[in-house]
C-alpha cells in the first residue's frame, strides 16, 4: 500500500506529467532518498514541468538556470562583491541556493560550469572565497540534458554522473496520452492546478523514516556482488563505484517506504538497478561496435549474478 503523502505528491504532479506514473514514482524515490535526478531526453517531452510540479507539491523553493556555453559557476553558487559603504565583500547567493535547483540542459555549457554542482550535490554547500555556506534542506538538484549528438552539447564527467542517483527518461506519449494533453493545455497551464500536499518539514521526515528501512544481510552482499561484477565485465571499461552501491540502496529504501514496507526486497533492486547504474557505467569500444549499451550490459551482469531468497 502506497504511502499516504507520498500518493498525495504523485497524484499532483500527475496533474502536469500525463501517463508517466513510474517515471514520476522512481523521481520521488530519489527525492525521498535525499538523491539527484539526472533527466536526459528530447526536448519538450516535460522534463522542466516535472520538475516544477515537484517542487510545488512539495513547498520547495525553486530555482532555475538555463545552461548555455555562457553560463559562469558563479551563476550557479554566487559570488562576492565589493561595498563600498561597509568597506567589505558580501555574498550575493547564486542559483542553487534553494530547495529543488533545476539545471536545465547542463549538457549545453563548460565543464568548469558543470562541476560548480559537485561540492552542492555531494555535500550540501557551497564554497566561495574560501568560505562554505550550507545549503537549504531538504535539497534535491534536478539536471536535464539533451541526447548526445544534439548541436551544441558535451557529456558529463564521470564523476559529475556519478553523483546523480536516478537517470530517468520521459519519453514521447503515446497517442491517446497526447491527446489528453492537447486538451489539458488549451487556455490554462496544467501546473497552475499543483498544490503544496507536503511541507518542507514533512519531506525531512519521509527521509527520516526512508532511511531507518532495514535491510538483510543477504541483500547488503546482494548490491556489492552486482557492483564487483559490472567491474569485471569485459564489455565495461568503468564499472560501478562503491557510491553507485549506496545510491541503489537508498533508492531501495525510498522504494520499500512508499510501498508501505519498513524492510527492503529483491524487487526494489531489480526496480531500480538499471536507473542508478546506467549512467555510471562506460562501455569498452568494442562493445559499442558489437551493438551493446548499457542496459543491456546490465542485463547480463543481473542475470549472472544470483538474488538471495529472503524468509519473513
Amino acid at each position: 500500500m502506497t504511502q499516504p503523502k507520498a500518493l498525495a505528491i504523485i497524484n499532483e504532479v500527475r496533474k502536469a506529467i500525463v501517463g508517466k506514473d513510474t517515471v514520476v514514482c522512481k523521481a520521488l524515490m530519489a527525492v525521498i532518498a535525499g538523491g539527484h535526478i539526472l533527466l536526459e531526453d528530447n526536448p519538450g517531452v516535460g522534463k522542466t514541468t516535472m520538475a516544477l510540479a515537484f517542487s510545488r507539491a512539495m513547498s520547495m523553493s525553486f530555482s532555475r538556470v538555463q545552461f548555455t556555453p555562457e553560463t559562469m559557476p558563479s551563476d550557479v553558487v554566487g559570488y562576492s562583491m565589493y561595498n563600498k559603504e561597509t568597506g567589505r565583500l558580501e555574498y550575493r547567493p547564486g542559483a542553487a541556493l534553494c530547495n529543488l535547483f533545476l539545471a536545465d540542459e547542463i549538457n549545453r555549457t563548460s565543464a568548469k560550469t558543470q562541476s560548480a554542482l559537485l561540492e552542492a550535490m555531494e555535500e550540501g554547500q557551497v564554497t566561495v572565497d574560501g568560505i562554505s555556506r550550507p545549503l537549504p534542506v531538504p535539497y534535491t538538484v534536478i539536471a536535464t540534458q539533451n541526447p548526445l549528438g544534439t548541436a551544441g552539447t558535451q557529456p558529463l564527467p564521470e564523476s559529475q554522473l556519478d553523483r546523480f542517483m536516478l537517470r530517468l527518461s520521459i519519453g514521447y506519449p503515446s497517442v491517446e496520452q497526447e491527446v489528453k494533453i492537447l486538451k489539458q493545455t488549451e487556455g490554462r497551464r496544467p501546473l497552475d492546478s499543483i498544490v503544496p500536499v507536503a511541507a518542507l518539514q514533512e519531506v525531512e521526515g519521509m527521509r527520516r523514516e526512508a532511511a531507518a528501512v532495514h535491510v538483510a544481510e543477504d541483500l547488503y552482499r546482494y548490491v556489492a556482488e552486482l557492483c564487483t561484477a559490472t567491474r569485471e565485465d569485459p564489455s565495461l571499461r568503468l564499472g560501478a563505484s562503491p557510491r553507485a552501491g549506496s545510491a541503489l540502496i537508498r533508492a531501495c529504501r525510498a522504494s520499500a517506504w512508499m510501498g508501505g514496507r519498513d524492510y527492503i526486497v529483491p524487487a526494489d533492486i531489480n526496480l531500480l538497478f538499471y536507473d542508478v547504474l546506467s549512467h555510471r557505467v562506460v562501455l569498452e569500444p568494442q562493445a559499442k561496435m558489437n551493438g551493446l549499451d548499457a542496459h543491456s550490459v546490465l542485463e547480463g551482469v543481473m542475470a549472472q549474478v544470483s538474488a538471495p531468497r529472503l524468509l519473513k
